[in-house]
């Protein structure tokens, strides 16, 4: 029976890693998310036949209430609202870790009988496991608008109430591996990590929100990893490093998009601001507005555009008028192009999972570095609800928060026309230069309507 528990949890590791593979591209993602399910699945099959495991109605119990909440949710939840959903279910991996760690704690009498490494790991993950917990619903809130994404601080006694929380989880810690076995300790060092979670969390805005994410899924792949390592179960393990070095690079890569640090990131303090319209001395600065018929008229006459889309786009829901837009212009012999940002929308990827719904093909989309060279050629450049990502501020203006983050130069195109319902300011809440930029025209109303309107027009020319 062990070498065929073995034998299963090498086909399972087999089959996350390919899974993973299938995930290069979205003409292969849907496999690969599938192939990876399998490979859990025979991970969970494994488990299970592990000598001693009982409780059998229970763990029925839990995967059933799993299946109820997990299914219909996942099939329900709109593009939009997935950030949310990838932030609330990855706390929820996180708080099961540190759940296990506290089961582990009561079985062993604080491990009073295990080896040393049982009980680092163990309370490692307790730790990580509650601070993604916590973390991840604070996350969860500032995306569902349940709570500001504006920062929320302490003022200069953040970083020093950072630190004593963190201190006395580690302090909780310590005392527990040294042969501490009342359970007010464990309870202490989970409530201290559940804070730290929290108070890390709040004064991040919502600018800084798609590394956080990433971030805090990567906590949660390592807690699971400690917790393989303490409970010596080969499938977590496994799981945990592969999900802990991919959020791991992943939140490195987010966080060079923005030309900041992880630790500036996690110190807070950037984003979500309130900016007006008007310049530094006050004044109420101009912007031109154009319609639906002149923007259509305008790439009607382009040899190339080029589609920003951004949140915005996201909210309104018109990724699948975008497309027919862009069918229509390529019917006139118009090369119509998509710039991603790595940071655009509230989670990595997410522009390109709503493109890839709206079939969008995959050699279509441009990544910034790929396409900020084109622009100079580009004789329209069509931003669909970005805002941060095209701030020239960020190359001109010393003084501006987002000064240095690489940002897509649409400003360098011919023309630059910008879908937006108003004049707000994006999730660094600071005002964006492009809009009072002279090469620039303003389209005023929702995303979805608007781009809807263009394809009216672009029928009848």
């Amino acid at each position: 029976m062990t070498t065929f528990i073995a034998v299963l949890y090498i086909i399972s590791f087999a089959l996350f890693i390919y899974g993973l593979m299938g995930l290069t591209g979205p003409r292969t993602a849907v496999r690969g998310n599938w192939i990876a399910a399998v490979g859990m699945g025979i991970a969970v099959i494994a488990t299970l036949l592990t000598p001693g495991m009982s409780n059998w109605l229970l763990i029925a119990l839990g995967v059933a209430i799993g299946v109820v909440v997990g299914v219909p949710s996942a099939r329900k939840v709109k593009m939009t609202a997935m950030p949310q959903m990838v932030a609330l279910f990855n706390g929820v991996g996180g708080g099961a870790v540190a759940l296990i760690a506290w089961v582990e704690f009561r079985t062993t009498e604080g491990y009073a009988h295990e080896p040393a490494y049982v009980a680092i790991a163990s309370l490692f993950a307790a730790i990580v496991g509650s601070v993604s917990f916590w973390g991840s619903n604070i996350a969860f809130g500032k995306l569902q608008e349940l709570i500001s994404g504006r920062p929320i601080t302490l003022g200069k006694l953040q970083q020093p109430v950072n630190a004593l929380v963190l201190i006395a989880a580690i302090v909780f810690a310590v005392v527990i591996a040294t042969g501490g076995d009342a359970e007010l300790l464990m309870i202490g060092l989970l409530v201290a990590a559940g804070v730290l979670g929290v108070v890390v969390v709040l004064p991040i805005g919502g600018a800084d929100m798609p590394v956080v994410i990433s971030l805090l899924n990567a906590l949660t792949g390592l807690s699971a990893a400690a917790m393989g390592l303490a409970l010596d179960n080969t499938a977590l393990i496994v799981a945990g490093m592969i999900v802990g070095a991919s959020g791991s690079i992943l939140t490195n890569l987010m966080a060079k998009a923005m030309n900041r640090s992880i630790p500036a990131i996690v110190a807070g303090g950037f984003g979500g601001g309130t900016a007006v319209a008007s310049g530094g001395s006050g004044e109420v600065r101009p912007v031109r507005s154009t319609s639906a018929s002149d923007t259509a008229i305008q790439m009607a006459y382009a040899n190339k555009v080029v589609v920003v889309p951004g949140y915005g786009m996201a909210v309104a829901q018109a990724q699948h008028v975008v497309r027919e837009m862009a069918k229509l212009l390529e019917a006139k012999g118009i090369t119509v192009a998509y710039a991603i940002h790595p940071v655009a929308g509230r989670m990595p990827g997410h522009m390109n999972v709503l493109l890839a719904e709206a079939d969008v093909p995959y050699e279509q989309l441009k990544e910034m570095d790929e396409i900020n060279s084109e622009f100079a050629q580009t004789d329209v450049a069509l931003v669909i609800g970005a805002n941060d990502v095209t701030n020239p501020a960020a190359e001109t203006d010393p003084g501006s928060p987002i000064y240095g983050m690489p940002i897509l130069k649409v400003n360098h195109s011919r023309s630059v026309i910008v879908l937006k319902r108003g004049m707000s300011s994006g999730f660094a809440g600071i005002d964006n230069e492009l809009f009072y930029d002279a090469k620039t025209s303003m389209l005023f109303g929702d995303a979805k309507s608007s781009v809807g309107e263009i394809v009216e027009e672009l029928k009848a020319l």
